[in-house]
């Protein structure tokens, strides 16, 4: 028997795999079947790396024809990406071994999604850490620590959305206490409107472990990156409301005619730095 996590990190990295594969129209069901014979895990690898791998056998039979597709495939990914291969074979492939076909899919994730992120001097983890925190920062009952337990209420995935994309999502209206409504509504307008494949259900996230939220989680990252013109600081609701209030009486204190030209323009200098864009909000 898998464990909880373990089985929902089978179902996100099999959609991380097919959201790269659907570039060629193919799909897998099982990791632990599915790639038996080489021929999914080279056409990812090609996919990933841009690159044509030769050698490969398209219509392999027998085991062995089928072991010699995976060792194809485990080279290049070795010798032509640079990832390290640890205690992963032709043979555990072959046989089906969830446990390490979970860790080498995991090194290609990271290899190819993870670790590329980098934050000032910070890379891959620390660094997806660092973006994720960045752009939380300002938003109630939005405390980003960790991967696991800082986003069960969904609140860090509306935040990160509204950052970026306000018109889609109303943050103040959100409830931490809504955690299943709070990640229902990131999980659908991120895949409805932004194109973020969702390779979480709403109810994995409770029993997710690290690295299928990270697979999750860096994809908004990327995402962002590729778009960053829709990226908005958040702006308090009451302090813009405090903002407009004190410009429209000095509009009308102006038009009044109770102070001149060079007084109005004064207090409007002041007012443009207490407040900054919160006046044109």
């Amino acid at each position: 028997a898998t464990n909880g996590w373990q089985e929902i990190q089978k179902k996100t990295f099999t959609k991380w795999i097919n959201s790269r594969l659907a570039e060629r129209s193919l799909r897998i069901e099982d990791i632990t079947t599915d790639f038996r014979d080489g021929l999914r895990l080279i056409d990812l690898s090609e996919i990933l790396s841009n690159k044509q791998i030769p050698g490969r056998n398209p219509k392999p039979r027998m085991r062995l024809q089928m072991m010699q597709n995976l060792v194809v495939a485990l080279n290049f990914l070795r010798d032509g990406c640079g990832i390290k291969l640890v205690g992963i074979s032709p043979e555990d492939i072959c046989d089906g071994n969830l446990k390490l076909m979970l860790g080498l899919i995991w090194t290609i994730i990271f290899k190819f999604q993870v670790g590329d992120i980098s934050e000032g001097e910070l890379s891959g983890r620390n660094a997806l850490l660092s973006w994720c925190k960045g752009k939380t920062e300002g938003y109630s009952d939005c405390q980003v620590e960790n991967f696991q337990s800082s986003w069960k209420d969904g609140l860090a995935f509306c935040a990160i959305i509204h950052k970026h994309r306000p018109d889609l999502i109303d943050y103040n209206s959100l409830d931490k206490k809504n955690a299943q409504q709070n990640l229902q509504l990131a999980f659908d307008v991120a895949s409805k409107q932004l194109g973020i494949p969702s390779l979480l259900d709403v109810e994995d996230v409770e029993a997710a472990d690290e690295l299928s939220m990270m697979t999750y989680i860096s994809q908004y990252c990327h995402y962002f990156a590729a778009h960053p013109k829709e990226e908005k600081s958040h702006v308090d609701p009451e302090l813009k409301n405090e903002a407009q209030k004190e410009l429209k009486s000095l509009k009308e204190i102006f038009s009044e005619n109770f102070i001149d030209e060079h007084q109005y323009q004064t207090r409007l200098q002041q007012l443009k730095e207490k407040y900054g864009d919160l006046l044109n909000a």
